[in-house]
């Protein structure tokens, strides 16, 4: 069973095409289920559409869900069309996202951290005033200790590019802390799944997210792994899909995971 559960299109601002063209991509791409996950909206904002280059207005979500369960439906029997948003995690906000998902039938929620402090975790220049070591196992530590508070909000069923702090800055992988090992550990005790997710071979790092050496850490503590090209082009769908399977299963993983109506769906290696 091929699968792809992190997918946008145009109404993010910053995706190419339709969620159909995202649907017959993955049709084409001999793909059983495909996941729709567009960023959710600044939803703690006044304004509709907070930044409209990153994220839908607030006013377009229920036209989002009614879009993709319509377009469940006209598929149903050629590929199964699932219900996702990739939600920004904001502590501070969390039970306010909280309560509008609830009131719509998501098939999984994924949860991503794309703001440290502030700043856009692919923000070149973040790391511009971050000269000393101490500073950026700092960063580093701000980063996967907000990884964790995802994890035990228990909001996600899955966590969205768990180490893509390193996009523009691939040598933060040499800076070594133990808040990693107690991320994973926090993410296996809360039975928290993550996505292998291709799409950082678009970024300085290169490669997908998490890396290699963080996923034999995953693979170690119980992690469960899900999959996601990230795609935000049609193209994308799928991307690497069968790569990332032979890592897996290298590394010692026995079966990744899919989400219908809120239940992971186990699908072996």
């Amino acid at each position: 069973m091929k699968f792809d559960l992190h997918t946008h299109h145009f109404r993010c601002g910053h995706a190419e095409g339709s969620i159909r063209d995202y649907i017959e991509a993955a049709i084409k791409g001999g793909l059983g289920v495909i996941g729709i996950s567009d960023h959710s909206p600044y939803f703690a904002s006044e304004e509709d559409q907070f930044k409209p280059g990153i994220a839908m207005a607030k006013s377009e979500f229920p036209s989002y869900i009614q879009d993709v369960l319509a377009l469940r439906e006209e598929y149903a029997g050629k590929i199964e069309v699932l219900l996702g948003v990739e939600s920004d995690f904001f502590p501070e906000h969390k039970e306010l996202y909280r309560a509008v998902y609830q009131k719509y039938p998501f098939d999984y929620i994924i949860g991503s951290v794309h703001m440290v402090k502030g700043v856009g975790i692919f923000e070149r220049s973040r790391w511009d005033n971050l000269q000393k070591e101490e500073d950026i196992i700092r960063e580093k530590e701000e980063y996967f200790t907000l990884i964790q508070q995802s994890a035990k909000s228990r909001m996600f069923d899955i966590l969205g590019h768990i180490d893509a702090l390193r996009g523009y800055f691939p040598q933060l992988s040499e800076y070594h802390t133990p808040v990693v090992d107690q991320t994973l550990k926090v993410i296996a005790d809360c039975s928290g799944v993550i996505e292998i997710n291709t799409s950082g071979k678009g970024k300085d790092c290169g490669g997908w997210y998490p890396s290699d050496e963080m996923l034999e850490r995953a693979c170690f503590y119980g992690v469960k792994v899900s999959f996601g090209s990230d795609s935000h082009v049609p193209s994308r769908v799928g991307d690497e899909w069968e790569n990332v399977r032979t890592k897996l299963k290298e590394i010692g993983f026995k079966q990744w995971y899919f989400f219908r109506r809120r239940q992971p769906v186990r699908v072996r290696l």
